[in-house]
Protein backbone atom coordinates (compact mmCIF):
# COMPACT_ATOMS: atom_id res chain seq x y z
CA UNK A 1 0.00 0.00 0.00
CA UNK A 2 1.24 3.16 -0.71
CA UNK A 3 2.20 5.52 1.93
CA UNK A 4 -0.53 8.15 2.35
CA UNK A 5 1.03 12.01 2.38
CA UNK A 6 -1.45 14.83 3.33
CA UNK A 7 -0.76 18.06 2.02
CA UNK A 8 -2.03 21.21 3.73
CA UNK A 9 -1.78 24.46 1.78
CA UNK A 10 -4.39 27.35 1.19
CA UNK A 11 -3.19 27.79 -1.93
CA UNK A 12 -4.99 25.81 -4.93
CA UNK A 13 -2.47 25.51 -7.01
CA UNK A 14 0.03 24.44 -4.54
CA UNK A 15 -1.86 21.61 -3.66
CA UNK A 16 -1.91 20.97 -7.34
CA UNK A 17 1.47 20.78 -7.94
CA UNK A 18 1.89 18.88 -5.03
CA UNK A 19 -0.22 15.90 -6.60
CA UNK A 20 0.86 16.43 -10.00
CA UNK A 21 4.70 15.37 -8.38
CA UNK A 22 3.49 13.10 -5.80
CA UNK A 23 1.06 10.86 -7.29
CA UNK A 24 3.00 8.33 -8.98
CA UNK A 25 4.54 6.96 -5.66
CA UNK A 26 2.17 8.23 -2.87
CA UNK A 27 -1.26 8.54 -1.76
CA UNK A 28 -1.61 12.25 -1.69
CA UNK A 29 -4.84 14.04 0.43
CA UNK A 30 -5.13 17.95 0.26
CA UNK A 31 -6.65 20.44 2.24
CA UNK A 32 -7.16 23.82 2.36
CA UNK A 33 -6.55 24.95 6.19
CA UNK A 34 -5.94 23.33 9.32
CA UNK A 35 -9.23 22.90 10.80
CA UNK A 36 -9.97 20.74 7.48
CA UNK A 37 -6.53 18.89 7.84
CA UNK A 38 -7.36 18.23 11.51
CA UNK A 39 -10.43 16.22 10.63
CA UNK A 40 -8.52 14.72 8.32
CA UNK A 41 -5.72 12.98 10.57
CA UNK A 42 -8.48 11.88 12.85
CA UNK A 43 -10.37 10.06 10.01
CA UNK A 44 -7.84 8.75 7.94
CA UNK A 45 -4.60 6.82 8.34
CA UNK A 46 -1.60 9.61 7.32
CA UNK A 47 1.97 8.75 7.28
CA UNK A 48 3.39 12.02 6.81
CA UNK A 49 1.77 15.93 6.57
CA UNK A 50 3.31 18.75 5.10
CA UNK A 51 1.80 21.93 6.04
CA UNK A 52 2.30 25.76 5.64
CA UNK A 53 2.87 27.79 8.36
CA UNK A 54 0.31 30.75 7.62
CA UNK A 55 -3.18 30.13 6.99
CA UNK A 56 -6.68 31.23 7.59
CA UNK A 57 -8.70 29.87 10.38
CA UNK A 58 -6.01 27.90 11.85
CA UNK A 59 -2.26 28.05 11.34
CA UNK A 60 0.31 25.38 10.83
CA UNK A 61 1.34 25.92 14.62
CA UNK A 62 -1.92 25.12 16.08
CA UNK A 63 -2.26 22.25 13.24
CA UNK A 64 0.82 21.00 14.80
CA UNK A 65 0.30 21.30 18.29
CA UNK A 66 -3.55 19.82 17.74
CA UNK A 67 -2.35 16.68 15.86
CA UNK A 68 0.46 16.07 17.77
CA UNK A 69 -2.56 15.60 20.89
CA UNK A 70 -4.25 12.63 18.78
CA UNK A 71 -1.04 11.52 17.03
CA UNK A 72 2.63 12.14 18.24
CA UNK A 73 3.99 9.95 16.14
CA UNK A 74 3.47 11.56 13.00
CA UNK A 75 6.21 13.06 11.15
CA UNK A 76 5.20 16.73 10.07
CA UNK A 77 6.98 18.73 7.42
CA UNK A 78 6.72 22.94 7.39
CA UNK A 79 7.06 24.84 4.77
CA UNK A 80 7.39 28.46 4.82
CA UNK A 81 8.61 31.70 3.59
CA UNK A 82 11.71 33.85 4.30
CA UNK A 83 10.07 35.85 6.65
CA UNK A 84 8.76 32.81 9.18
CA UNK A 85 11.61 30.71 9.36
CA UNK A 86 10.98 31.92 13.19
CA UNK A 87 8.38 30.25 13.23
CA UNK A 88 10.00 27.32 11.40
CA UNK A 89 12.27 27.05 14.26
CA UNK A 90 9.66 26.98 16.83
CA UNK A 91 7.43 24.87 14.57
CA UNK A 92 10.25 22.23 15.02
CA UNK A 93 10.99 22.77 18.60
CA UNK A 94 6.78 21.85 19.18
CA UNK A 95 7.53 18.22 17.25
CA UNK A 96 7.78 19.13 13.23
CA UNK A 97 10.58 17.01 11.78
CA UNK A 98 11.66 19.42 9.13
CA UNK A 99 11.03 22.43 7.60
CA UNK A 100 11.63 23.92 3.51
CA UNK A 101 11.88 27.35 2.51
CA UNK A 102 8.76 28.70 -0.19
CA UNK A 103 8.91 28.77 -3.52
CA UNK A 104 9.15 25.08 -2.38
CA UNK A 105 11.81 22.54 -5.28
CA UNK A 106 9.98 19.51 -5.63
CA UNK A 107 13.47 17.61 -6.14
CA UNK A 108 14.36 18.94 -2.73
CA UNK A 109 10.44 18.28 -1.51
CA UNK A 110 10.98 14.66 -2.56
CA UNK A 111 14.42 13.78 -0.73
CA UNK A 112 13.20 14.81 2.39
CA UNK A 113 9.79 13.22 1.99
CA UNK A 114 11.95 10.18 1.33
CA UNK A 115 14.29 10.36 3.93
CA UNK A 116 11.93 10.98 6.65
CA UNK A 117 9.52 8.44 5.69
CA UNK A 118 12.89 6.17 5.71
CA UNK A 119 13.38 7.14 9.12
CA UNK A 120 9.99 6.82 10.47
CA UNK A 121 10.27 2.97 8.72
CA UNK A 122 13.27 2.72 11.25
CA UNK A 123 11.26 3.34 14.06
CA UNK A 124 8.74 1.13 13.79
CA UNK A 125 11.54 -1.75 12.95
CA UNK A 126 13.26 -0.80 16.27
CA UNK A 127 9.79 -0.48 18.36
CA UNK A 128 8.91 -3.83 16.83
CA UNK A 129 12.48 -5.05 17.04
CA UNK A 130 12.08 -4.31 20.95
CA UNK A 131 9.33 -5.69 21.40
CA UNK A 132 10.56 -9.51 19.96
CA UNK A 133 13.58 -8.72 21.99
CA UNK A 134 10.99 -8.22 25.59
CA UNK A 135 8.75 -10.95 23.96
CA UNK A 136 11.98 -13.51 23.42
CA UNK A 137 14.07 -12.39 26.67
CA UNK A 138 10.34 -11.54 29.07
CA UNK A 139 9.49 -13.25 31.96
CA UNK A 140 7.07 -15.56 30.14
CA UNK A 141 9.92 -16.92 28.30
CA UNK A 142 11.38 -18.77 31.47
CA UNK A 143 9.90 -22.45 31.88
CA UNK A 144 9.50 -23.98 35.54
CA UNK A 145 6.15 -24.06 37.61
CA UNK A 146 8.62 -25.34 40.32
CA UNK A 147 8.25 -23.14 43.49
CA UNK A 148 11.52 -22.27 43.23
CA UNK A 149 11.12 -20.33 39.40
CA UNK A 150 7.97 -19.37 40.32
CA UNK A 151 9.56 -17.10 42.93
CA UNK A 152 12.44 -16.33 40.34
CA UNK A 153 9.29 -15.04 37.75
CA UNK A 154 7.84 -13.38 40.88
CA UNK A 155 10.89 -11.42 41.71
CA UNK A 156 11.83 -9.91 38.29
CA UNK A 157 8.62 -8.79 38.07
CA UNK A 158 8.77 -6.57 41.56
CA UNK A 159 12.43 -5.80 40.86
CA UNK A 160 12.20 -5.17 36.92
CA UNK A 161 10.40 -1.49 37.20
CA UNK A 162 13.28 -0.74 39.91
CA UNK A 163 16.55 0.88 39.88
CA UNK A 164 18.09 -1.74 42.76
CA UNK A 165 20.62 -3.64 41.93
CA UNK A 166 20.40 -7.28 41.65
CA UNK A 167 22.63 -10.41 42.29
CA UNK A 168 21.39 -13.19 40.67
CA UNK A 169 23.16 -16.54 42.51
CA UNK A 170 23.17 -20.16 40.83
CA UNK A 171 25.28 -22.81 39.42
CA UNK A 172 26.97 -22.69 35.84
CA UNK A 173 24.13 -23.38 33.15
CA UNK A 174 21.07 -22.44 35.08
CA UNK A 175 20.10 -19.25 33.29
CA UNK A 176 21.43 -16.56 35.36
CA UNK A 177 21.89 -14.05 32.11
CA UNK A 178 18.57 -15.59 31.16
CA UNK A 179 16.80 -14.11 33.96
CA UNK A 180 19.34 -10.98 34.35
CA UNK A 181 17.88 -9.91 30.72
CA UNK A 182 13.94 -10.68 31.50
CA UNK A 183 15.18 -8.06 34.42
CA UNK A 184 16.13 -5.53 31.72
CA UNK A 185 13.17 -6.04 29.42
CA UNK A 186 10.68 -6.13 32.48
CA UNK A 187 12.09 -2.11 33.14
CA UNK A 188 11.61 1.18 31.71
CA UNK A 189 15.52 0.98 30.32
CA UNK A 190 14.23 -1.68 27.90
CA UNK A 191 14.76 0.23 24.86
CA UNK A 192 18.24 1.13 26.01
CA UNK A 193 21.12 -1.23 25.88
CA UNK A 194 21.89 -4.47 28.00
CA UNK A 195 25.65 -5.00 27.90
CA UNK A 196 27.27 -8.01 29.33
CA UNK A 197 30.67 -8.65 30.44
CA UNK A 198 31.70 -12.44 31.87
CA UNK A 199 34.31 -11.62 34.56
CA UNK A 200 36.04 -15.07 34.20
CA UNK A 201 36.20 -15.33 30.62
CA UNK A 202 38.74 -11.60 30.20
CA UNK A 203 42.09 -12.15 31.97
CA UNK A 204 42.80 -9.61 34.49
CA UNK A 205 45.19 -7.56 33.06
CA UNK A 206 42.46 -6.70 30.21
CA UNK A 207 39.27 -6.59 32.14
CA UNK A 208 39.66 -3.30 33.59
CA UNK A 209 40.15 -1.45 30.30
CA UNK A 210 37.21 -3.67 28.63
CA UNK A 211 35.02 -2.73 31.86
CA UNK A 212 36.43 1.56 31.92
CA UNK A 213 38.01 2.12 28.73
CA UNK A 214 41.05 3.74 28.11
CA UNK A 215 42.60 6.84 26.48
CA UNK A 216 44.83 6.55 24.08
CA UNK A 217 48.65 5.68 25.08
CA UNK A 218 47.39 4.57 28.26
CA UNK A 219 49.62 1.28 27.57
CA UNK A 220 51.08 -0.51 25.25
CA UNK A 221 48.92 -1.03 22.36
CA UNK A 222 46.06 1.78 23.01
CA UNK A 223 46.54 3.64 19.62
CA UNK A 224 43.12 5.05 20.46
CA UNK A 225 40.68 5.86 23.22
CA UNK A 226 38.04 3.45 23.66
CA UNK A 227 34.68 3.26 25.66
CA UNK A 228 34.36 0.46 27.99
CA UNK A 229 31.20 -1.75 28.73
CA UNK A 230 30.05 0.98 31.41
CA UNK A 231 29.56 3.50 28.93
CA UNK A 232 28.61 1.48 26.03
CA UNK A 233 25.51 0.67 28.78
CA UNK A 234 25.00 4.06 29.33
CA UNK A 235 20.54 4.91 30.30
CA UNK A 236 20.84 0.63 30.30
CA UNK A 237 21.74 -2.37 32.31
CA UNK A 238 25.29 -3.82 33.04
CA UNK A 239 25.34 -7.50 33.25
CA UNK A 240 28.56 -8.52 34.92
CA UNK A 241 28.74 -12.35 34.96
CA UNK A 242 30.70 -14.29 37.16
CA UNK A 243 31.16 -11.30 39.38
CA UNK A 244 33.04 -13.52 42.00
CA UNK A 245 36.06 -14.13 39.96
CA UNK A 246 36.45 -10.41 39.87
CA UNK A 247 40.08 -9.17 40.85
CA UNK A 248 39.77 -7.08 44.44
CA UNK A 249 41.42 -4.45 42.88
CA UNK A 250 38.62 -3.77 40.39
CA UNK A 251 35.80 -4.81 43.14
CA UNK A 252 36.51 -1.33 45.03
CA UNK A 253 36.32 0.63 41.15
CA UNK A 254 33.19 -1.21 41.00
CA UNK A 255 31.54 -0.25 44.49
CA UNK A 256 32.90 3.15 43.21
CA UNK A 257 30.32 2.77 40.28
CA UNK A 258 27.71 1.50 41.90
CA UNK A 259 27.95 4.47 44.80
CA UNK A 260 28.42 7.26 42.59
CA UNK A 261 28.22 6.57 39.21
CA UNK A 262 31.42 7.89 38.00
CA UNK A 263 34.47 6.46 37.01
CA UNK A 264 37.70 7.21 34.91
CA UNK A 265 39.17 5.73 32.02
CA UNK A 266 42.39 3.41 32.62
CA UNK A 267 45.01 6.52 31.41
CA UNK A 268 42.54 9.04 32.15
CA UNK A 269 41.59 12.09 34.45
CA UNK A 270 38.33 13.10 33.52
CA UNK A 271 35.19 12.11 35.43
CA UNK A 272 32.87 10.30 33.38
CA UNK A 273 29.21 10.24 34.87
CA UNK A 274 26.95 7.31 33.66
CA UNK A 275 23.42 6.12 34.48
CA UNK A 276 23.63 2.39 34.85
CA UNK A 277 21.66 -0.51 36.29
CA UNK A 278 24.02 -2.66 37.40
CA UNK A 279 23.21 -6.38 37.76
CA UNK A 280 25.75 -9.16 38.86
CA UNK A 281 25.77 -12.65 38.68
CA UNK A 282 27.76 -15.61 40.82
CA UNK A 283 28.12 -19.10 40.75
CA UNK A 284 30.07 -18.94 43.83
CA UNK A 285 29.07 -18.13 47.42
CA UNK A 286 30.06 -15.06 47.68
CA UNK A 287 29.63 -14.54 51.47
CA UNK A 288 32.37 -17.61 51.85
CA UNK A 289 34.49 -15.37 49.35
CA UNK A 290 34.08 -12.55 51.53
CA UNK A 291 35.22 -14.67 54.71
CA UNK A 292 38.24 -16.57 52.62
CA UNK A 293 39.22 -12.69 51.75
CA UNK A 294 38.60 -12.91 47.72
CA UNK A 295 35.75 -10.70 47.88
CA UNK A 296 35.53 -7.02 49.30
CA UNK A 297 33.03 -7.01 52.13
CA UNK A 298 31.90 -3.47 51.17
CA UNK A 299 30.84 -4.71 47.98
CA UNK A 300 29.48 -7.62 48.74
CA UNK A 301 26.87 -6.00 51.04
CA UNK A 302 26.09 -3.27 48.55
CA UNK A 303 25.43 -6.10 46.04
CA UNK A 304 23.58 -7.68 48.42
CA UNK A 305 20.37 -5.46 48.43
CA UNK A 306 17.69 -8.05 46.07
CA UNK A 307 19.05 -11.63 45.86
CA UNK A 308 17.52 -14.12 42.74
CA UNK A 309 18.38 -17.58 43.77
CA UNK A 310 18.33 -20.38 40.69
CA UNK A 311 17.63 -23.36 41.91
CA UNK A 312 19.93 -26.13 40.34
CA UNK A 313 17.82 -28.34 37.42
CA UNK A 314 18.43 -31.11 39.68
CA UNK A 315 15.90 -29.67 42.14
CA UNK A 316 13.20 -28.76 39.69
CA UNK A 317 13.26 -32.02 37.87
CA UNK A 318 9.13 -31.93 37.61
CA UNK A 319 10.25 -28.80 35.13
CA UNK A 320 12.30 -30.87 32.70
CA UNK A 321 9.45 -32.10 30.59
CA UNK A 322 7.99 -28.36 30.08
CA UNK A 323 11.67 -27.45 28.78
CA UNK A 324 11.87 -30.13 26.98
CA UNK A 325 9.01 -28.96 24.76
CA UNK A 326 10.44 -25.47 24.78
CA UNK A 327 13.53 -26.38 23.22
CA UNK A 328 12.06 -28.61 20.72
CA UNK A 329 10.02 -25.47 19.84
CA UNK A 330 13.05 -23.30 19.85
CA UNK A 331 15.31 -25.57 17.95
CA UNK A 332 12.98 -27.61 15.36
CA UNK A 333 14.43 -26.26 12.44
CA UNK A 334 17.92 -27.77 13.04
CA UNK A 335 16.97 -30.96 12.11
CA UNK A 336 16.48 -32.06 9.03
CA UNK A 337 13.40 -33.92 9.88
CA UNK A 338 10.25 -32.52 12.23
CA UNK A 339 10.57 -34.08 15.21
CA UNK A 340 7.26 -34.69 17.34
CA UNK A 341 9.13 -35.05 20.85
CA UNK A 342 10.75 -36.81 23.35
CA UNK A 343 10.60 -40.98 23.35
CA UNK A 344 8.83 -41.96 27.17
CA UNK A 345 12.42 -43.92 28.12
CA UNK A 346 14.58 -41.55 26.88
CA UNK A 347 12.13 -38.78 28.39
CA UNK A 348 12.36 -40.89 31.70
CA UNK A 349 16.48 -40.99 31.45
CA UNK A 350 16.51 -37.06 31.31
CA UNK A 351 14.63 -36.89 34.47
CA UNK A 352 16.45 -39.28 35.96
CA UNK A 353 19.80 -37.84 34.69
CA UNK A 354 21.62 -35.73 37.89
CA UNK A 355 22.23 -32.58 35.16
CA UNK A 356 25.71 -31.04 35.93
CA UNK A 357 25.21 -28.45 33.45
CA UNK A 358 21.63 -27.61 34.42
CA UNK A 359 19.41 -26.14 31.63
CA UNK A 360 22.33 -25.22 29.24
CA UNK A 361 23.36 -28.82 29.11
CA UNK A 362 19.49 -30.16 28.59
CA UNK A 363 19.43 -27.70 25.78
CA UNK A 364 22.74 -29.01 24.18
CA UNK A 365 21.17 -32.75 24.70
CA UNK A 366 18.45 -32.06 23.15
CA UNK A 367 20.30 -29.86 20.04
CA UNK A 368 22.36 -33.34 19.67
CA UNK A 369 19.22 -35.72 19.41
CA UNK A 370 17.57 -33.45 16.87
CA UNK A 371 20.36 -33.36 14.65
CA UNK A 372 20.85 -37.49 15.17
CA UNK A 373 17.57 -38.47 15.35
CA UNK A 374 16.26 -40.94 12.57
CA UNK A 375 12.54 -41.71 13.68
CA UNK A 376 9.86 -38.78 14.58
CA UNK A 377 11.10 -39.16 18.51
CA UNK A 378 14.33 -38.46 20.03
CA UNK A 379 14.77 -42.15 21.65
CA UNK A 380 17.88 -43.61 23.73
CA UNK A 381 20.41 -44.04 20.86
CA UNK A 382 20.09 -40.52 20.08
CA UNK A 383 20.96 -39.46 23.97
CA UNK A 384 25.03 -38.84 24.80
CA UNK A 385 26.68 -41.73 26.34
CA UNK A 386 26.89 -40.06 29.51
CA UNK A 387 23.45 -40.45 30.31
CA UNK A 388 22.89 -43.65 29.47
CA UNK A 389 25.93 -45.35 30.93
CA UNK A 390 23.88 -46.93 33.49
CA UNK A 391 21.17 -47.83 31.30
CA UNK A 392 24.29 -49.91 29.76
CA UNK A 393 25.80 -51.09 33.07
CA UNK A 394 23.02 -52.49 33.82
CA UNK A 395 23.25 -54.93 31.03
CA UNK A 396 25.97 -57.08 32.73
CA UNK A 397 28.54 -57.17 29.85
CA UNK A 398 31.11 -59.58 31.20
CA UNK A 399 34.55 -60.46 29.25
CA UNK A 400 35.03 -63.90 28.04
CA UNK A 401 38.10 -64.03 28.96
CA UNK A 402 42.12 -62.23 30.07
CA UNK A 403 42.24 -60.89 26.75
CA UNK A 404 39.35 -59.39 26.49
CA UNK A 405 39.31 -58.35 29.89
CA UNK A 406 42.35 -56.20 28.53
CA UNK A 407 40.91 -54.83 25.79
CA UNK A 408 37.49 -53.93 27.45
CA UNK A 409 39.39 -51.93 29.97
CA UNK A 410 41.44 -50.08 26.90
CA UNK A 411 38.26 -48.92 25.75
CA UNK A 412 36.70 -47.87 28.87
CA UNK A 413 39.75 -45.68 29.37
CA UNK A 414 39.79 -43.72 26.12
CA UNK A 415 36.71 -43.12 26.54
CA UNK A 416 36.93 -41.67 30.06
CA UNK A 417 39.66 -40.01 28.57
CA UNK A 418 37.95 -38.57 25.15
CA UNK A 419 34.78 -37.45 27.67
CA UNK A 420 37.48 -35.54 29.75
CA UNK A 421 38.86 -33.95 27.01
CA UNK A 422 35.30 -32.93 25.62
CA UNK A 423 34.23 -31.76 28.96
CA UNK A 424 37.77 -29.82 29.06
CA UNK A 425 37.01 -28.15 25.50
CA UNK A 426 33.50 -26.88 26.21
CA UNK A 427 34.37 -25.45 29.98
CA UNK A 428 37.08 -23.34 28.11
CA UNK A 429 34.48 -22.16 25.26
CA UNK A 430 31.52 -21.44 27.71
CA UNK A 431 34.15 -19.22 30.02
CA UNK A 432 35.63 -17.47 26.76
CA UNK A 433 32.23 -16.58 24.83
CA UNK A 434 33.22 -19.32 22.07
CA UNK A 435 35.97 -17.43 20.92
CA UNK A 436 38.80 -19.70 20.27
CA UNK A 437 41.90 -17.18 20.66
CA UNK A 438 40.43 -16.12 24.40
CA UNK A 439 39.20 -19.66 25.18
CA UNK A 440 42.68 -21.58 24.34
CA UNK A 441 44.34 -18.62 26.59
CA UNK A 442 42.45 -19.07 29.09
CA UNK A 443 43.36 -22.87 29.68
CA UNK A 444 46.95 -22.02 28.72
CA UNK A 445 46.83 -24.17 25.79
CA UNK A 446 48.10 -23.84 22.05
CA UNK A 447 45.50 -22.21 19.81
CA UNK A 448 46.01 -25.13 17.23
CA UNK A 449 45.90 -27.86 19.68
CA UNK A 450 43.21 -26.27 21.26
CA UNK A 451 41.40 -26.24 17.44
CA UNK A 452 41.92 -29.37 16.53
CA UNK A 453 40.15 -30.58 19.28
CA UNK A 454 36.77 -28.95 18.82
CA UNK A 455 37.17 -30.82 15.40
CA UNK A 456 37.56 -34.01 17.28
CA UNK A 457 34.84 -33.95 19.36
CA UNK A 458 32.67 -32.74 16.51
CA UNK A 459 31.68 -29.22 18.95
CA UNK A 460 29.52 -26.14 17.65
CA UNK A 461 31.62 -23.07 19.04
CA UNK A 462 28.63 -20.99 17.97
CA UNK A 463 26.69 -22.22 20.57
CA UNK A 464 28.74 -20.51 23.36
CA UNK A 465 29.11 -17.24 21.30
CA UNK A 466 27.44 -14.31 23.02
CA UNK A 467 25.03 -13.01 20.47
Amino acid sequence: MKPRILIVDDEIRMQRIFEINFSPQYEVLTCGDGEEALQAVKTQDVTLMVTDLKMPRMNGMTLLQEVRKIHPELPVIITTAYGTVEGAVQAMKEGAVDYILKPVKMDEMELLIEKTLSLCRLKDENRELRQELKTLYGPKNIVGSHPGMQKVIQLIQQVGGTKATVLIQGESGTGKELVARAIHYESDRSSKPFVVINCAAIPSNLLESELFGHEKGAFTGAVKTKRGRLELADKGTLFLDEIGEMPKELQVKILRVLEEQKFQRVGGMEEIEVDNRIIAATNKDLKQAVEAGAFREDLYYRLNVIIIPIPPLRERKEDIPFLVEHFLDKHREVGKKKIKGVGARALQILMEYAWPGNVRELENVLLRGLVLCRSDYIEVEDLPEELTMQEKEEEKIVAADRSELKQMKKQVQQKIKEEMERNFIIEALRKGEGNIQRSAAIVNMDRRQFQNLIKKYGIAKKEFEKN
